[in-house]
């Protein structure tokens, strides 16, 4: 088991994995939509399936919310 950080908690988690396996293992809700950093630095879509999560590593799932009118 290794131990990163996910939104600020700590998690553990079974290695090797990529980050759209953690998208999956995590069930994070409208995955279309999320946009994913890993260590502060955003994850291309189409590079997850090569971005490996490494120990202590910080993942941010941020979803970018529309806004209304005044």
């Amino acid at each position: 088991m290794a131990k990163i950080y996910v939104n600020g908690d700590a998690q553990e988690v079974n290695l090797p994995l990529n980050v759209t396996e953690l998208v999956a293992q995590l069930e994070v809700g409208n995955p279309e939509m999320v946009s994913v950093q890993v260590n502060e630095e955003f994850a291309e879509r189409e590079d997850w399936d090569n971005i490996q999560i490494q120990e202590d590593d910080k993942v941010d799932f941020l979803y970018f919310m529309g806004g209304g009118q005044f």
